[in-house]
Formats: structure tokens, C-alpha cells, sequence
């Protein structure tokens, strides 16, 4: 299976700072040195292009993105300082989906080793998005020929919110997300198929609730591609998940979601989402399950 990793654009972030970046970097290690993925399949992307970029954002905000203009609330919003390192590691993640996309539909599965950044909106990033990988990837696999529809399968402990938003009013991309009913973002947009689960909810719930969105999602949405938003923030140890989900239940919502797609057909590309344990190896561990998983199923 190929993976797509970024992790070697590093910010240039405060050590304090609460987004746990070294995470990428350390699951990328994880999965060479478990031998979960070969070397010759980790590959660097080629970044999103404007062209791409544009189909799901506004040009204003990515030129004000580019070029450093945008504003300190903007910055706030966001929760990353502008640097140029930001621009291009932003521009490649969004471009490792894409390639994960491409790669899927000719293998059954790939993955990004990042992505998942699904709080970007048209005009605006905030809660660590900057563009929406999902909407692009989803948009360019289309105005390629390559799928006429796609599901984004949205299992982050957050709602989808900008996902959601890019892409209301259009039939040929479904959205679901199953998250923390009273989690950020604490204004929900409208999803095609949402689920709100609350506070402390466990594994045998969370995996029967999925279960049936997830069959839903895919009866309506005759999709040809699924790119499914991993998020290890599911997790009873994350800092801001508020749910109870063991590792083993998030190996169960993998396996779920992973034999659900391949029962039907589906290519998956597989992004990372959020993941904010106070032990960083949680994550990884989390992470690199759910890759573990998804090669098994190329």
C-alpha cells in the first residue's frame, strides 16, 4: 500500500504549543520499522496545484495565504503562525490526499500520513485547517474523470464543519460525520448525514451507531471513492475528545469501516485527522493501527 507523508515540512511552532506535530514524523517511523508499510511505498507528494486548490476554496484567501496576508485573528483562528513552511507543508498535505486518492482507485487503499484537515472552509481555515484536503481531493478525482461520486467518511471526534459547508448543495459528494455532540465546533454545520454522540461515549455504542450510518451513507451516496477521516481523537485518552473509545474499539471503526467499503467495492484513501493524547505514542499507536489495517485490505 502507498502512504504519503509531509512530516518533513516541519512548522516552525513554540515547543509548548498543543498540536502535537511530532506525531507525523514518529508514525512514519512506526510503520518502517513494523514493516506495515515498505520503504519504496512511503512516498513524498507533489503539491495541490492553484488550479485544485480553487475548486474548493476562495482565490482571495488562498492568495492572502500564500503571501502572508492574512491577519492576526485570521492566524488565531487558525492556530498556526504564518510562516512559509506553512504555505508548502499546507499545499503538499492537501496534494498527498490527492495522490492517496489516485493511488486507492488502483490498489483498493492508500493512505496519507497527515491530512483530515476538515475545519477549512472556502474562505477561511480555523481549529489547525488551512485547506480542505478532503474537498479537493474529492473534486480533483472527479474533474479528472477518474469517479463521478465520492462519500467522505468523517469519524473525528469534531464535526466536519468545513467539509460540510464547501460542500453543501452538491449531490455528488456526501458528507457524514459522527462526533461529540457538544465538542468543537460548537456551531455544527449541516452534513449530509451527521451523528452526534454524547459526552463519555464507549465503544460498544459508538461501533452499533456507525455501524447503521455507515450503511446508510453508502446505500445513498453510490459512491465510487471513500475517503475516510481517521481521527485517533475518538480515543479515551485524548485531551480533547470526550469520548471513551478504547484502541481496540478504534480497530474495531477501522475494520468496520474498512470491510463495509470493500464489501461494496470502494477504494478508500485514508487521512489522519485530529489526535491530541498527552502521550504522543498513543497517537501513533492509534494511528498506525488503522494503517495496518487498511494495507491488509489492498
Amino acid at each position: 500500500m502507498k502512504a504519503y507523508f509531509t512530516d518533513h515540512f516541519v512548522l516552525p511552532l513554540p515547543p509548548d504549543h498543543r498540536f502535537p506535530m511530532r506525531k507525523y514524523s514518529r508514525l512514519r517511523e512506526r510503520l518502517v520499522a513494523e514493516n506495515i508499510i515498505a520503504p519504496e511505498n512511503l512516498l513524498v507528494p507533489d503539491g495541490a496545484t492553484d488550479a485544485e486548490i480553487f475548486r474548493a476554496h476562495d482565490r482571495d484567501y488562498w492568495e492572502r495565504v500564500r503571501h502572508g496576508l492574512l491577519t492576526p485573528k485570521e492566524q488565531r483562528r487558525i492556530g498556526f503562525p504564518w510562516s512559509p513552511e506553512m504555505v508548502e507543508r499546507t499545499r503538499r498535505s492537501s496534494g498527498a490526499t490527492i495522490a492517496a486518492c489516485r493511488a486507492a482507485l488502483v490498489e483498493g487503499a492508500a493512505a496519507n500520513l497527515a491530512g483530515g484537515t476538515h475545519h477549512a472552509f472556502r474562505d477561511h481555515g480555523e481549529g489547525y485547517c488551512i485547506l480542505n484536503d478532503s474537498a479537493i481531493a474529492a473534486r480533483a478525482m472527479q474533474a479528472e474523470g477518474r469517479i463521478r461520486r465520492a462519500l467522505i467518511l468523517d469519524c473525528d471526534v469534531h464535526q466536519g464543519n468545513g467539509t460540510a459547508a464547501i460542500l453543501r448543495g452538491d449531490s455528488s459528494i456526501f458528507t457524514f460525520s459522527i462526533h461529540g455532540e457538544k465538542n468543537f465546533p460548537y456551531h455544527k454545520e449541516q452534513s449530509d448525514l451527521d451523528i452526534e454522540l454524547p459526552d463519555g461515549t464507549g465503544d460498544d455504542l459508538y461501533l452499533s451507531i456507525l455501524e447503521e450510518g455507515i450503511d446508510r451513507a453508502l446505500a445513498v451516496s453510490a459512491a465510487d471513492l471513500v475517503i475516510y477521516l481517521a481521527g485517533a481523537d475518538p480515543f479515551e485518552g485524548d485531551r480533547l475528545g470526550r469520548l471513551k473509545l478504547t484502541k481496540s474499539g478504534l480497530a474495531e471503526r477501522d475494520r468496520l469501516v474498512l470491510s463495509r467499503c470493500r464489501a461494496h467495492g470502494l477504494p478508500v484513501a485514508v487521512t489522519m485527522a485530529g489526535g491530541y493524547a498527552r502521550d504522543v505514542e498513543d497517537i501513533v499507536d492509534i494511528h498506525a493501527q488503522t494503517i495496518r489495517l487498511a494495507a491488509e485490505f489492498t
